[in-house]
């Protein structure tokens, strides 16, 4: 698909780019919010994309002189990589002027387009924008938008877009993790993309392999599958174990002899999620979600998975869960209340039930496991941090610290980690329309 837009001459011009997947996706995103905070791997073509947002907003601004900014983390990087994509692809535009000492293009319609380094911030000084592009903003202090950049959109309302790949858990990260934020509470103003390189299709298959095979592992994860926490020492499921265990898929044979159990995590809060999980052995099926549902309806919905799934356990978080709990046994279902905080059956491991269903879901996903490939499961396992106590036990950041850090809750893994609650043994308690109030664990 081209881009065009309307010069003051009337003419419609057609810029020499043709965005593909995701790029047609973020510019969608980008034309639609005033901050937008980018991941992207290697090679996605996230500075083309950038740079053709840049010309698209200054021709079609109708106010009295725009001005526009590309700032990456050094000015011999910048004129390297988009000066040559700004003169190509404003090219086919009458009247551009472009002046290479001041790495400056003047539009049709007056509007300007500067390419700056952050290596020499002061330059930024003094003027206004309507639009600032940071790129590989791990690399930049953050000082340069906080100090420099913020101001400059005062007057005119201006934009920012924040682009570049994961380097660790630096001012990048943080500003990652307060854009997942914002987004939930201003979605109108904030917007956060993550696009990896196994889901873009950018990189061929092959071709992702034989890079895998030849970078430290640790270094692919974060340059090619957009992992922040690729270094870190303290989360507990990584990103290449999650990623790992979305590829896997197991057959009906497979799970034949293995117990079938439910997992459901009731909503603590509004913009919280509600999840009902189904898992069988080394297979964890597609989640079902609900948003802003009441206990009498999720019940309902966990009665219908029982009777379709005939699980051999249901685990049920009782903090939240209580209506949803009560209900299911006034109906003749058998269920089990999970306490979150209770004491854990490997209590010399772990601190808490908490801590041990994480921690046997964690060793589940490192020995084989398999789960379904959705990007915000991978996110939520991957979210959350864990420390010893004194006595050398596992435990886990709260819920509240970690919804503080990220912005949200992870429904989705508590829902699975639910199903590691106790072991169940393959037709103890096997559920039905009406059963037992109880089951046997090994």
């Amino acid at each position: 698909m081209s881009r065009s837009a309307d010069t003051t001459t009337a003419r419609r011009i057609t810029l020499p780019y043709k965005p593909r997947y995701p790029q047609n996706e973020i510019h969608q995103a980008l034309q639609t919010h005033r901050f937008c905070v980018l991941v992207t791997h290697r090679q996605m073509g996230k500075s083309v994309c950038a740079i053709n947002h840049l010309i698209k907003s200054a021709l079609q601004n109708s106010r009295q002189a725009p001005r526009y900014f590309y700032i990456s983390p050094f000015l011999k990087q910048t004129k390297m990589i988009a000066w040559d994509y700004l003169k190509r692809f404003t090219a086919p535009l009458p009247g551009i002027k472009l002046t290479e000492t001041e790495l400056c293009a003047q539009m049709p319609n007056g509007a300007k387009i500067w390419l700056l380094g952050a290596d020499n911030p002061d330059a930024l000084r003094g003027t206004y924008a309507d639009g600032v592009v940071l790129d590989e903003y791990a690399q930049i202090k953050p000082a340069v938008f906080e100090e420099i950049v913020r101001p400059m959109l005062l007057s005119r309302q201006g934009w920012a877009v924040f682009t570049g790949t994961p380097k660790g858990q630096n001012q990048f990260y943080e500003l990652f993790l307060h854009a997942q934020k914002a987004a939930q509470t201003d979605p109108q103003c904030w917007w956060c993309g993550v696009y990896p390189a196994d889901q873009t299709g950018v990189i061929s298959a092959e071709e992702l392999a034989e890079i895998r095979r030849h970078t430290p592992p640790h270094l692919f994860q974060q340059e090619y599958l957009c992992d922040f926490t690729a270094d870190a020492d303290d989360v507990l499921i990584s990103l290449s174990w999650a990623v790992a265990a979305s590829a896997r898929q197991y057959g009906s044979a497979a799970l034949a002899h293995a117990p079938r159990i439910i997992g459901v995590d009731p909503a603590r809060f509004g913009s919280d999620r509600s999840v009902i999980f189904r898992r069988q052995g080394w297979q964890a099926f597609a989640p079902d979600i609900f948003s802003k549902t009441d206990q009498m309806t999720l019940a309902a919905r966990v009665a219908e998975q029982i009777k379709n799934f005939r699980p051999d356990a249901v685990f049920i978080d009782s903090g939240c869960g209580g209506g949803v709990i009560d209900r299911l046994r006034q109906l003749g279902f058998g269920v089990t209340e999970v306490n979150f905080g209770a004491t854990a059956l490997k209590c010399g491991q772990y601190v808490n039930k908490r801590a041990e269903m994480w921690g046997e879901m964690a060793q589940w996903l490192q020995d084989g496991g398999a789960i379904p490939a959705e990007g915000a499961l991978r996110a939520d396992l991957c979210a959350v941090r864990y420390s010893f106590d004194s006595a050398g036990r596992m435990k886990l950041e709260s819920k509240d610290e970690l919804k503080a850090r990220t912005g949200r809750s992870p429904d989705l893994a508590d829902a699975l980690a639910l199903t590691f609650a106790y072991p169940v043994q393959k037709g103890a308690n096997r559920q039905s329309c009406f059963a037992k109030t109880e089951y046997n664990v090994l």
